[in-house]
């Protein structure tokens, strides 16, 4: 496990409270940072809110806020941090910026990780003081139930601090997914992007509204990827020969036009389709009351996966 038990966090927007919850759901003590003292309250509202959540995923009995500290002066975050998870806006001047100064207050050895979705770790350390303990660590909405981190590393990022980055992801649950090297956009949101371009195309061409293609996510591909992803699945499309089968059957559909993966433009047109289609979808439910459910659905499908990832993994 981890030795690894003061946390600092850099921006208490969505992702950083989920980082912060989640790190105090494992008995971290958190140094929280943002620019102003009155976000203080709205995060200390949002631990309460998903605590019934979080409580139930990690077994936990109650909530210990004693280990949570907010400041508003980034050097007094950072001066005894083991390990620092910056969640500042996505732009390359703003995050290397940022990086150059919690280079220079972080103790020498802290291992310092971007929570950025898409951009490079070597571009966003560049400016930085010991960039070999720069890393992504790049997490999935919410922070404080998905399991899954995706480990980047820079040009000068040491093999030491990214096996003490996957420790320190496991002792707070996570499941760890060590990119080879760096390239934009990381591994997941290259998937999750490939999918939404082309349902931008299907939209913007009058095919479906985006309640039909949510609908064949969720009540198809959906419901197998929470257990296995697309390979595994395709795998055992091929029935006893698995993948060999699976690419001579449907193989040669490759060549046929089933996918553009080139984004339309966002037109107006395409940007009210989108808003009108998942506004319908909300069905006048607010943001906080989906997430509710969102995040008790989320809280029963990892418990009952369980036993079956056992089989699988």
């Amino acid at each position: 496990m981890s030795s690894i038990k003061k946390v600092a966090i850099i921006g208490t927007g969505v992702i950083g409270a989920g980082w912060i919850i989640r790190c105090l759901a494992h008995n971290k003590i958190i140094y929280a940072f943002d620019k102003d003292l009155k976000l203080k309250k709205n995060l200390i509202s949002e631990i309460k809110r998903t605590w019934p959540y979080v409580k139930k995923l990690f077994n936990k009995k109650k909530l210990n806020l004693n280990n949570f500290h907010f400041f508003t002066s980034i050097e007094q975050t950072l001066k005894d941090a083991d390990f620092i998870q910056e969640c500042a806006t996505e732009n390359y001047s703003l995050k290397t910026k940022l990086m150059s100064t919690i280079g220079k207050y972080a103790k020498s050895n802290s291992i310092i990780a971007s929570s950025s979705s898409g951009l490079l770790p070597t571009r966003i350390y560049s400016k930085c003081k010991n960039p070999e303990r720069g890393i992504i660590g790049h997490p999935f909405n919410p922070v404080y139930l998905l399991p899954a981190v995706e480990i980047v590393p820079g040009k000068r990022t040491s093999n030491k601090n990214l096996n003490l980055a996957k420790k320190f992801y496991k002792s707070i649950s996570m499941n760890p997914i060590m990119v080879k090297n760096e390239l934009p956009g990381y591994l997941s949101d290259r998937l999750q992007e490939a999918l939404w371009r082309e349902g931008l195309h299907i939209i913007n061409e009058g095919y479906a509204t985006t309640e039909e293609l949510d609908r064949a996510i969720e009540d198809g591909p959906g419901l197998r990827w929470s257990l296995m992803g697309t390979f595994l699945t395709f795998h055992l499309a091929g029935g006893k020969t698995g993948m060999k089968h699976m690419l001579e059957q449907f193989g040669p559909a490759l060549k046929l036009p089933w996918t553009k993966l080139k984004a339309p433009k966002l037109s107006k047109k395409l940007s009210s389709r989108l808003i009108s289609g998942t506004a319908k979808q909300a069905k006048g439910k607010s943001v906080v009351m989906i997430s509710n459910i969102r995040d008790q659905y989320l809280v029963d499908i990892q418990k009952l996966r369980k036993k079956y990832e056992k089989k699988l993994r």
